[in-house]
């Protein structure tokens, strides 16, 4: 049993004021494996203080000394590869192949942000005018529990690459995770205040973060309701504000698809993270004369995503991360049945053989309307919806035909053709036959998947106010 009863503030591990507790569940088992002492208001604003007492020096830091502390960072992060992935596979529970990819993530941000600082030129000249561009000051941000480690690195990153000092919430349902990271950056050796860690409700250090007057910048992950809630509450006092949203993404599979390559993909890009990622592509949308084929494909397919223990590594699909998200999918998949769709694979329970954990049968909905609820609202469990289309024109209609617009994905047999359907969708990034993450290229969202990007050079330029001098 862990017992997380400290936070970090200004460059020590310290015990929080707040007296309020969080349960921690291994959620493949369901059994409590910790409990973590959780930060308050109190917590929140003595964080902020100390990121706003080292703010003046860290403003004043060359572009050599920011680049030496992200690759510090990077090679601590690095250094303690193991123990995040025993962290992330215990207390989230995703398949090794995502916790390989998030863990590793972490410590190539920093490379990443040091690269891309390298080649950064923060004075300007625009007409006649001096152009500086100026770090903000304090960053606030507040993560989910999807991807624990990454976020906290990635978003820490570009506030030092800003010359920002920085104070992160992170999910108090990952504290194993957030420890084990926290330790690995504190080795690293940045000035005290320069990174703050306060793991506590949204509600009190996440509403702190977001209306306190010293907070410059709030960079929020996480759903569309709350970050409605931090755009709202960041008015007041001007914020500004970066938040990557929700999202229910378009796997739009062209008739010159080759099915045998790209149902795979569709699968694992609708069931990545366990399907509980903001980027999954969630709706595949066949072309009519083809939907025979997608489904005998899909129904075949399906069978390689094994759902189990993180420790298998055949596994392709984890647990959920607790039991009110179990209860969530599951009444997503209910609802399915009740408005119609018909299932190809998979309903409502766990998978058989798996008793306890909270674990989902992955599955696979067609007869499937774009105006239904399954098929526009965010679910975050492994459930996907096949949506027919008639020809190129309905198919980018359909995909475009929601509130969100974060990421979409494209499957042809013709490069080209596939860029030129691209170039009609309208979310953050689109993914062309499953190429790789790049780290370098911007990411955020149209529409209700947010506001701003994050990442490479798109990345730095919002943690950055330019400053115009004329004469």
């Amino acid at each position: 049993m862990r017992s997380i009863d400290h936070i970090y503030i200004d460059g020590q591990f310290v015990v929080p004021s707040g007296q309020e507790t969080a349960d921690l569940f291994n959620p493949a088992t369901e059994e409590k494996i910790g409990v973590a002492r959780l930060a308050d208001r109190t917590d929140a604003r003595a964080a902020i203080a100390a990121a706003k007492r080292a703010f003046p020096a860290m403003a004043r830091t060359t572009k050599a000394s920011r680049i030496s502390m992200l690759r510090r960072l990077r090679d601590s992060v690095a250094a303690n590869e193991a123990t995040l992935f025993a962290a992330m596979t215990e207390e989230y529970g995703s398949p090794q192949e995502f916790t390989r990819f998030s863990v590793r993530h972490a410590a190539a941000s920093f490379e990443a942000m040091a690269e891309t600082l390298e080649g950064f030129d923060f004075n300007r000249t625009m007409g006649l005018a001096a152009v500086t561009l100026e770090p903000l000051g304090v960053v606030a941000a507040i993560t989910p529990w999807n991807a624990n480690i990454s976020f906290i690195c990635s978003k820490l990153a570009v506030a030092i690459a800003a010359g920002s000092t920085f104070v992160i919430k992170p999910s108090e349902m990952s504290a194993i995770q957030t420890d084990a990271v926290t330790r690995a950056l504190h080795a690293a050796d940045l000035p005290p205040g320069v990174l703050n860690v306060v793991t506590g409700y949204g509600p009190v250090v996440g509403a702190e973060l977001s209306s306190h007057p010293d907070v410059a910048k709030v960079s929020f992950t996480g759903s569309t309701s709350t970050g409605r809630a931090i755009l709202h509450a960041a008015a007041d006092t001007m914020k500004r504000v970066t938040l990557e949203l929700g999202g229910k993404g378009p796997t739009v599979l062209l008739e010159d698809a080759d099915l045998t390559t790209a149902i795979p993909m569709a699968l694992a890009v609708g069931f990545t993270n366990s399907g509980q990622a903001c980027v999954a592509g969630t709706r595949i949308l066949a072309p009519a004369n083809r939907l025979d084929d997608v489904l005998d494909a899909l129904r075949s397919s399906v069978r390689a995503f094994k759902v189990g223990l993180a420790t298998d590594p055949g596994v392709r699909i984890g647990p959920m991360i607790s039991q009110r998200q179990w209860d969530r999918v599951q009444s997503y998949i209910r609802l399915g049945v009740e408005e119609g769709a018909t299932l190809l694979t998979g309903g409502a329970g766990r998978p058989e053989g798996l008793e306890r954990g909270w674990f989902v049968r992955p599955t696979i909905f067609t007869d499937v309307r774009n105006d239904m609820r399954i098929a526009r609202e965010e679910i975050f469990g492994p459930v996907l919806c096949v949506i027919a289309y008639r020809g190129e024109e309905e198919a980018v209609a359909i995909a475009n035909d929601t509130p969100y617009g974060l990421q979409s994905y494209v499957m042809s047999g013709d490069p080209e053709h596939a860029r030129r359907v691209a170039g009609t969708l309208q979310a953050g990034r689109v993914v062309i036959n499953g190429a790789p993450h790049d780290p370098l290229a911007p990411f955020g969202g149209f529409k209700q998947s947010g506001i701003g990007r994050e990442f490479g050079r798109f990345g730095l330029e919002a943690l950055l106010e330019p400053r115009a001098v004329l004469g």
